[in-house]
């Protein structure tokens, strides 16, 4: 990617064929597929790269197996639907980009025969929906063998598991991936650029937009002749931008999750909590050294300040805990998110976890704006070639093939098993590093160490504890687009959800290096460091832990 400067001359004042508006999962994918079916693509994002719902998922490439419960309990055909086409569209993740999504086996622990011969069933019945795409066929575990593969089980009353593979994936990374990959496509792209105004044609139909960047307040235009609305749960926003008094469209559920030790739960299967009091299941699944713990649901609005809460903490540990023989307490808590699903309502009231996590693709017939609203995740691909296909019949063309089922994204070439080790050979580097490179860039990994071989300063690590070098910071602000703390330590190096208190003392070494970058003066540094400092010590209270003590961060910057 270019730096925010050289996207902004790129863009400002330009004409494009189409401006997707949202940089998540969904709008990345859409700008993606427009870019290479031949269209001139722009896309802008208000804040950071899937800075949002995007970067809040569980982690999982799955079909859900509580909407086909869901499906055939309700007879629900639109849950049908979203489980056959996530199923199909799971194995195109995996095998686009093979070092952020695999396969990962769950385990269902089953406490009485009835409930192990119900979710058999219904697990064989989700391997059938999945057809020639399954990853393998869901089978009963025996009790020595569930506990066997995860020890921290109770033993007490179990009968077995029934054991089924989904896939696992590193969602803030397989965002930019999407994105370094439209840009290689030749689309441009900005970050902290909001859409704040709409200009129309003598026919009343979308011609420009006008955007602010966030960071020095001016505005710029751009002009196409299609605009998408990919900004999930902002979608009625960007609708009635567009159109006023347009009808809304988007309920919104807040999912919070926990991140513990792995040693809570050790081993490498995952497991799936079938039953919560809300009709709800909750997974328990081994990522990146810890072991994350999810999800809640609580319908919340577009305003509403997203955070993980003491009750939730309650919730999932509650709910955990009757699986476990160490009944885990708040204080081994290490991180948390929450984000907001984006669920199409049809004006009925049920609760939002009844409703479909189907997608929906509307054309204004005022405005011509294309909003591609509802969805999840795992279908994002097919979610965008939906889209894709609607801007153009607006364009007046016939829709081509979409060419992303089989597209390899940015840092897959090349990369096969083993490849960490091919680092640690080459460059001399610890094992640990290697895997945690490999596992985030790539076949790009090498320019990374590429800047860390140039300056000895990036080659250290950028926190005790952690294997991630400075270097990654320097390479997320030149080539990623990464400006603030945040979007390095959450984001792209993934350590604000290893630790919230590692991420803390990282927090000034991180600003050091975006200040050589970027040419901050040190009271503005000092300052960003102070400020996310102050937003981790909030989200640990509001979680109903322990601020980090005595956390004068900002002092320390060299």
């Amino acid at each position: 990617m270019k730096t925010r400067p050289e996207s902004l001359r790129a863009i400002a004042g330009e004409s494009f064929d189409v401006c997707v508006i949202g940089g998540g999962a969904t709008g990345a994918g859409c700008a993606l597929d427009s870019q290479l079916r031949g269209l001139k693509t722009v896309l802008l994002e208000a804040g950071d790269f899937g800075g949002a719902t995007s970067s809040a998922s569980t982690k999982i490439v799955h079909g859900g197996v509580r909407y086909l419960e869901q499906a055939v309990k309700d007879l629900d055909a639109k849950q049908y639907h979203v489980v056959r086409c996530a199923l199909h569209e799971r194995i195109s993740m995996l095998r686009n980009a093979p070092y952020l999504a695999g396969r990962m086996e769950f385990l269902v622990p089953c406490f009485c025969w009835l409930d192990a011969a119900y979710f058999d069933a219904g697990l064989k019945m989700y391997d059938w929906i999945a057809g020639r795409a399954r990853l393998s066929p869901s089978r009963f575990l025996s009790r020595e063998e569930t506990l066997r593969r995860i020890p921290a089980l109770k033993p007490d009353g179990l009968v077995g598991a029934v054991a089924y593979a989904d896939g696992q994936f590193n969602d803030s990374r397989y965002n930019i991936a999407l994105v370094e990959t439209f840009t290689g496509a030749g689309g441009e792209t900005l970050n902290y650029a909001r859409v704040i105004a709409f200009e129309k044609s003598s026919a009343g139909k979308l011609a420009a937009c006008e955007a602010e960047d966030r960071f020095t307040r001016s505005t710029f235009q751009i002009r196409a002749r299609a605009f998408v609305n990919a900004t999930g749960p902002y979608a009625d926003t960007l609708r009635q931008l567009a159109a006023p008094g347009a009808a809304p469209r988007m309920r919104l559920s807040k999912g919070s999750h926990i991140l513990l030790p792995l040693e809570v739960m050790p081993g490498a299967d995952a497991v799936l909590i079938p039953r919560t009091e809300d009709g709800r299941v909750l997974f328990a699944v081994p990522w990146m050294g810890r072991l994350l713990v999810g999800t809640t649901e609580q319908e919340v609005s577009v305003h509403d300040e997203l955070h993980l809460t003491k009750d939730e903490v309650e919730y999932l540990l509650c709910h955990l805990n009757r699986y476990l023989v160490n009944p885990v307490t708040p204080n081994q808590i290490v991180s948390g998110f929450a984000g907001a699903r984006p669920l199409v309502s049809a004006g009925d009231s049920c609760g939002t976890q009844k409703l479909a996590r189907d997608h929906e693709v509307e054309i204004d017939s005022q405005s011509g704006l294309v909003s591609i609203m509802g969805g999840k995740w795992t279908t994002y691909r097919a979610m965008a070639e939906d889209t894709v296909d609607a801007v153009q019949k607006y364009l007046g063309v016939q829709p081509t093939a979409s060419p992303t089922r089989n597209r390899p994204l940015a840092g897959s070439e090349g990369f096969a098993p083993g490849y960490s080790q091919h680092l640690a050979g080459e460059f001399g580097i610890a094992d640990a590093v290697a895997r945690h490179l490999a596992e985030r860039f790539g076949t790009a990994a090498p320019r990374v160490l590429e800047l860390a071989a140039e300056n000895a300063e990036l080659a250290k690590p950028v926190i005790s504890g952690f294997p991630a070098l400075g270097a990654e910071v320097a390479y997320a602000a030149r080539t990623e687009m990464a400006v603030t703390i945040e979007d390095v330590l959450f984001r792209r190096l993934g350590i604000q959800l290893y630790s919230w208190r590692l991420a803390i003392h990282a927090a000034p070494v991180v600003a050091a290096i975006l200040a050589r970058e970027f040419s901050w003066p040190a009271d503005r540094t000092r300052a960003a460091v102070q400020e996310y400092v102050a937003r981790i010590n909030r989200l640990l209270a509001l979680a109903g832990l322990e601020p980090e003590p005595d956390s004068d961060a900002g002092g320390s910057i060299q």
